[in-house]
């Protein structure tokens, strides 16, 4: 039988849908918490495959998700490229930073890639081979919007503030800075594949801040590259894309870019996700995370409300972002037990 993910991108309706949750191997369980330490940091987990292949597993063993995804970060590809990259405890991410065409140019070759990366595409194997048979491996890439707004600024920031700069006072920079990106990407998840991920997500964590042409031309277009190159590699390769907080951008994304799935965070509600994105295809979420902390009643009838809300199309039920450090364990469980009872 396909694996219920499969089926639900492939657009079929299914009477209970599919679930795993962004960042579900996380901070908020203690087995994680645990591998973490015994890896030293994070880095030298994303870099260890036995043990980043261990805590994705571990909420499979736990909950019983419908998918795995790997374990990795969007920031290890700007790493590959040449960038420095370090974690500051408590604060996050920190890199060097690119903010001319020198730094553009000094970027490593996109071929010489693979040389970094190859602990993550063993992690790939490593999870292709132990994970149950009707669970199924998602990886993934940062988008290269997402991903340039780190590499100029060297951090995460609130508003994005030196990437839209950049992209407004040298915007040929910017451009081909995105360029690298997206051909990079092509290429890491192309690899992740032929190491055995079955599918693969697009995260575009900051797209909502972009505005009118900029969205078109830089969350777009960029989408459409790397979907249209996967697909002509991998025949079949379903593809899931999440330009977070798009609004109306989210309307006709998928037809946009040939993604098979569109995630939708939870600043939309799902009945109008279901109105206006689920009526052309897949749609992922949307659940917000906060029903993990706070759990109850109200968990229980937010994600009924999910459920029902788009029930008459294909849906593959998720967070509208990715679960927290201090959520409750316990009310992963009341999520699912909800979803699969509703």
């Amino acid at each position: 039988m396909t694996k219920l993910i499969l089926r639900a991108l492939k657009g079929e309706i299914l009477p209970t849908p599919p679930i795993w949750m962004m960042r579900q191997a996380g901070r908020y369980l203690p087995e994680y918490r645990a591998t973490r330490a015994q890896a030293g940091d994070f880095l030298k987990l994303c870099y260890n495959p036995e043990l980043a292949a261990e805590v994705t597993l571990q909420p499979i063993r736990r909950y019983g998700f419908d998918a795995a995804i790997l374990f990795a970060d969007i920031l290890l590809l700007p790493q590959a490229l040449g960038a420095d990259l370090w974690f500051e405890t408590g604060e996050g991410p920190r890199l060097s930073t690119i903010t001319d065409m020198a730094g553009v140019r000094a970027l490593r070759p996109i071929g010489d890639i693979h040389d970094t990366l190859a602990p993550i595409y063993q992690t790939v194997r490593l999870l292709a081979d132990a994970l149950p048979r009707e669970t199924t491996l998602i990886g993934f890439a940062g988008a290269p919007w997402t991903v340039a707004t780190y590499m100029i600024a060297g951090r995460g920031t609130k508003d994005q503030g030196p990437a839209h700069a950049l992209k407004s006072t040298d915007r040929a920079t910017f451009s081909a800075l995105i360029d690298v990106i997206t051909d990079a990407t092509i290429e890491y998840l192309s690899a992740q594949v032929l190491a055995g991920a079955e599918v693969v997500k697009l995260f575009d964590s900051w797209a909502g801040s972009l505005k009118g042409a900029d969205f078109t031309d830089f969350a777009v277009k960029p989408t459409v590259r790397i979907i249209a190159a996967l697909k002509a590699r991998h025949p079949g390769l379903p593809i899931i894309a999440f330009p977070r907080e798009a609004g109306a951008g989210y309307i006709g994304f998928a037809a946009a870019t040939g993604a098979d799935c569109v995630a939708v965070d939870n600043s939309v509600s799902p009945e109008w996700a279901a109105q206006n994105v689920q009526n052309t295809g897949c749609v992922q979420g949307n659940l917000s995370p906060i029903h993990m902390v706070s759990g109850g009643q109200g968990l229980v009838d937010a994600t009924r409300r999910v459920v029902d809300a788009f029930r008459t199309g294909p849906h593959i039920f998720n967070l509208g972002h990715g679960i927290t450090p201090d959520a409750n364990p316990d009310n992963v469980q009341l999520m699912i037990d909800t979803v699969r009872n509703a």
